[in-house]
């Protein structure tokens, strides 16, 4: 059965973007910073995003409050959300028909609907950024996909003989088994399943758009063609525009290294993307992890956008690494001037556990005790480095701040300074988030060279300042 999204918006079925209550100014909205473009700006100023979640499809969370309230007291502000519906006491979209045997794909869950939009508004109370992933992948393959509602088997609105979409898929998404992903007109123009993708995400943007803390990704991990996320980019801003808004978006791809050839896609069109997630990079370990990173700030060295981690892997018992791999990576991210860092939920990250609590709020002291925007990784002030040592983001010759992933001895370049100059300089075990007392330095029987040797083993964090 074929249905127009006209029809679908005459039904009162569907809230088309073009029918949405006014939304915030665009000053509060999160966008691109314009004077330091490498970094977000939220409500006028120039904003890290730091964050942590034991979920991911986070609005299904039935304590969605107690984790907002946490991220919040540990100095977050930054948290992922699928649209999934795959984990036990989530619900779908879309309604059960009357005999509760299939769904009906011209019906809403209200409830789906109304966690979300709950999840919107107490994010925003609490000024944390949400960044959305509007199809959420692994829910269209496997086990997941047997049980979908956009499955044919499993709706009253349309047949596999109609549309062409498989009723089983049982490879994994890098197989591109299945074609529900290939529906836009500039792949299979399947109209009969773009119809309803459309009715989705236009339902989706009709409860988000009026939020000023939303950032839009069109998939997790994808291995697809780049028309189908760039199809949806181009709609999500337009209906945005429709309003006298605009959106950030973005593409996460799923190959690992970031100079595989699918990254282009995100990393080759501004016009198309505001922004890069680089989530995958943090599956590499020690220095390999940050000259990675910065590699592709070099990339986009021409066309600065925000570099976002939503996703930072690392658990003892997780298949991606350790706790150590984790925090290393949460704050090489930080140190190498990324837009943002997020822990990924547990099981493979660190979610919002206690390590993870701690380390958000030591990256939160630091980064606010210096001018962030200022600065930048400046590995090149760093002597007697040894590889994965330490790594160093400042202003030459005002601030510098060092973080060595467990202990050791580096010098610094402070030939910035003057070298009648007395620096200050204090040191944070980053699980612990407490400044040791303050150190002032005369830098005249050390200059050009500052020798800093953390306290001990661990996670050291060192703040050198020019003293006022």
């Amino acid at each position: 059965m074929l249905v127009s999204l006209k029809h679908l918006m005459l039904s009162g079925t569907v809230a088309l973007a073009s029918l949405l209550p006014p939304a915030t100014t665009a000053g509060e909205r999160i966008h691109k910073s314009e004077r330091y473009p490498q970094y977000w700006e939220h409500g006028g100023k120039p904003v890290l995003l730091l964050g942590g979640s034991d979920d991911d499809n986070l609005f299904q969370r039935p304590d969605l409050i107690a984790q907002l309230d946490l991220l919040k007291k540990a100095g977050g502000n930054y948290v992922r959300n699928t649209m999934s519906c795959r984990d036990d006491g989530n619900v779908w979209p879309f309604a059960a028909t009357a005999d509760g045997g299939k769904f009906d794909l011209a019906q809403w869950n209200p409830e789906y609907w109304s966690r979300f939009a709950r999840f919107l508004e107490e994010t925003e109370k609490r000024g944390i950024i949400v960044q959305i992933e509007v199809w959420a992948t692994f829910d269209f393959y496997r086990d997941v996909w047997a049980r979908n509602p956009f499955n044919p088997d499993n709706n009253i609105n349309y047949t596999a003989e109609e549309t062409g979409l498989p009723t089983k898929v049982d490879s994994h998404p890098t197989q591109r088994g299945n074609n529900f992903f290939w529906s836009v007109p500039k792949e299979r123009n399947q109209e009969n399943v773009l119809t309803w993708q459309q009715a989705f995400v236009d339902k989706l943007l009709s409860i988000s758009l009026p939020h000023g803390n939303v950032l839009y990704c069109m998939d997790n991990e994808t291995s697809v063609t780049p028309e189908w996320g760039w199809f949806w980019s181009r709609h999500i801003q337009a209906a945005a525009q429709k309003q006298g808004l605009h959106v950030e978006t973005t593409e996460m791809w799923d190959p690992w290294d970031l100079a595989h050839p699918m990254h282009n896609a995100t990393f080759d069109h501004e016009e198309i993307y505001c922004f890069v997630d680089v989530s995958q990079n943090n599956h590499q370990k020690g220095q390999a992890h940050w000259d990675n990173a910065q590699k592709q700030r070099t990339r986009i060295a021409e066309a600065v956008r925000p570099l976002n981690n939503v996703k930072i892997y690392g658990a003892d018992r997780g298949r991606f690494g350790s706790d150590r791999d984790g925090i290393e990576r949460f704050c090489r991210n930080v140190f190498g001037g990324m837009a943002s860092a997020r822990f990924h939920r547990p099981d493979s990250g660190l979610g919002l556990n206690g390590k993870a609590q701690a380390v958000i709020k030591s990256m939160r002291m630091v980064t606010d005790a210096m001018d962030l925007v200022a600065c930048a990784p400046r590995n090149d002030l760093l002597g007697m480095r040894e590889e994965n040592e330490a790594y160093c983001f400042a202003n030459a010759g005002t601030e510098a701040a060092v973080f060595f992933p467990d202990g050791g001895s580096v010098s610094l370049d402070v030939s910035k300074f003057d070298e009648d100059e007395t620096v200050e300089v204090r040191w944070m075990q980053a699980l612990d988030s407490e400044w040791k007392p303050m150190r002032s330095i005369p830098l005249k029987p050390v200059h050009p060279q500052l020798e800093l040797t953390a306290p001990g083993k661990g996670y050291w964090v060192v703040l050198v300042q020019g003293k006022d």
